[in-house]
């Protein structure tokens, strides 16, 4: 299975700071996580969602995690900028992806010169870029490491199949990066596909969180099940409403000494049964914040709003 601790959790996370967060029309009919707003609500959302953002970013800090935070352009408006990992993922071997987005306004978000920056002031080295989004002109989506979750260590890519994630570009970018696939169906308690893997399962260094029973069909279900218990991790199952609450949507790091922490909201934390909890902190040290505005109006949680960044270091 290989070492542990071969880089599975990222030492440095980036985050977009929001310059004008709100409900977006465009994506609310695939995520059925976002909730509409009411009048009285509306002129606060981009402040609460800024206080959200902040203790989050604190929150990461001072458990010894290295953030990088980016500041949101004004224009264009892009009122989903706080979850980057849709567009982009950071790898070992100096490869960034650009991945295809299902919403128009989303792909706005797209920024060139933030892998420049990411060189220039932050001294990581860019080896290639994998540009996947000619995929949006034949209607392929796939939404970064929402529609995919890596398993680093054991080098298998997960997706669950949605509007959002389509088989083609998964499987197209598993085989230039050299991972395995598992690919499944999830949905919701209503029958409804879940928009984005990383909302269904997290995979950490020791643990798996997976949202089971999301997995209508046997066959795959059990799959994914044997795939992740061959892994060796110890397997947290949530049922539907702990996947409600963003008990899925959380995210392992690299602390300060090594240590690893477990990134989430205090909604997902609160989610999660006495027993999990004791299973998780066994091996990580769990950093909530409160996200209610980004959770409800935007839909999606504490995972969604960390881009991994693991390319080297230049010289390293």
């Amino acid at each position: 299975m290989g070492d542990s601790s071969s880089g599975s959790a990222a030492p440095v996370v980036l985050m977009i700071r929001p310059a004008d967060f709100g409900f977006n029309e465009d994506t609310a009919a695939t995520n059925l996580f976002q909730t509409r707003p009411d009048d009285t609500a509306k002129d606060t959302l981009q402040e609460r969602a800024l206080a959200e953002f902040d203790s989050l970013t604190d929150a990461i800090r001072r458990s010894g995690v290295a953030v990088i935070v980016i500041e949101d352009r004004p224009q264009p408006r892009t009122p989903d900028a706080v979850f980057p990992n849709n567009w982009l993922s950071f790898h070992p071997d100096g490869t960034v992806v650009l991945y295809p987005m299902c919403a128009p306004s989303r792909r706005l978000e797209r920024r060139e010169g933030l892998i420049s920056e990411l060189q220039e002031n932050h001294g990581f080295d860019v080896t290639r870029v994998v540009d996947l989004t000619h995929h949006e002109e034949e209607g392929r989506f796939l939404e970064g490491t929402g529609s995919i979750v890596f398993d680093h260590r054991d080098r298998c890519a997960y997706a669950n199949v949605s509007a959002r994630t389509h088989p083609e570009p998964f499987a197209e970018l598993a085989k230039i990066l050299g991972y395995d696939t598992l690919v499944f169906h999830a949905t919701d308690r209503e029958g409804n596909d879940v928009y984005h893997t990383n909302v269904v399962m997290s995979i950490g260094t020791a643990f798996a969180v997976v949202a089971a029973d999301a997995i209508r069909d046997s066959h795959e279900r059990s799959a994914l099940m044997g795939r992740l218990e061959g892994t060796g991790r110890r397997l947290i199952r949530i049922n539907l409403d702990q996947m409600g609450h963003f008990a899925g949507n959380v995210l392992e790091v690299t602390g300060r000494d090594g240590g690893r922490v477990l990134v989430m909201s205090t909604a997902a934390r609160a989610a999660f049964e006495a027993e999990q909890i004791a299973i998780l902190e066994a091996s990580v040290e769990i950093v909530a914040s409160p996200l209610p505005t980004i959770e409800k109006v935007g839909g999606g949680s504490a995972r969604c709003m960390l881009a991994e960044v693991f390319l080297p270091r230049r010289g390293d």
